[in-house]
């Protein structure tokens, strides 16, 4: 992995960090083409190596390439902002993990925790294969457990929207400023030697 502490992408990093961490970011615009199921199993292939606790791996994704039949399923879980970019999506992805330890059937109090860790894989690997990789909240989340058929056991987490890269020109004007690379906290408002003080 490049190692810098150059700005990238108009982000500049206090210490010198991995270059994909100041690549990735989280567009809107893309081009509406499709992605094909090897560049999507490639994402998941990068989510599955995640750690987590027992090695439990309670990520699950369940997703929907464009101009397939489980498209519209999961483009009309979303509200009209999210569907107005989203329409460009090649994939879209729904995140669940399991709340329960498949081994001894106990409470996995880091589920989500885990399957951030996934998440977080996949996102990089977009970077990497040169593809958008969105995550959002902006969904029902009741319709997406009742229409994908979640069972009890599992959290509905997040929606990622997935697609080649587009043009920000051609999303609506009030998104586009948002297709810049934003920056970060300083580290001493995230990292606290001892006890939390704010």
């Amino acid at each position: 992995m490049d190692i810098t502490n150059n700005e990238v992408n108009g982000r500049k990093p206090e210490y010198p960090v991995g270059s994909i961490f100041l690549e990735r970011h989280s567009p809107r615009a893309m081009s509406g083409e499709l992605v094909s199921k090897e560049e999507l199993m490639s994402l998941f292939e990068a989510a599955k190596w995640a750690p987590s606790a027992y090695n439990s791996q309670p990520w699950r994704f369940l997703y929907a390439l464009k101009d397939t039949s489980e498209w519209e399923t999961f483009f009309n879980l979303m509200g009209d902002f999210n569907k107005e970019w989203t329409k460009n999506a090649g994939a879209l992805i729904v995140v669940i993990s399991r709340k329960n330890f498949e081994h001894d059937g106990n409470p996995s109090i880091t589920h989500s925790f885990d399957t951030g860790a996934a998440w977080e894989n996949l996102a990089l690997q977009g970077t990497a294969s040169g593809l958008v990789v969105h995550g959002m909240s902006g969904f029902d989340y009741e319709k997406a457990r009742n229409d994908l058929d979640v069972p009890e056991g599992y959290s509905v987490e997040a929606m990622i929207a997935v697609g080649k890269p587009g043009k920000e020109e051609d999303l609506p004007e009030q998104m586009r400023a948002g297709e810049k690379p934003n920056g970060r906290k300083d580290i001493n408002e995230i990292a606290i030697e001892g006890k939390f003080r704010e």
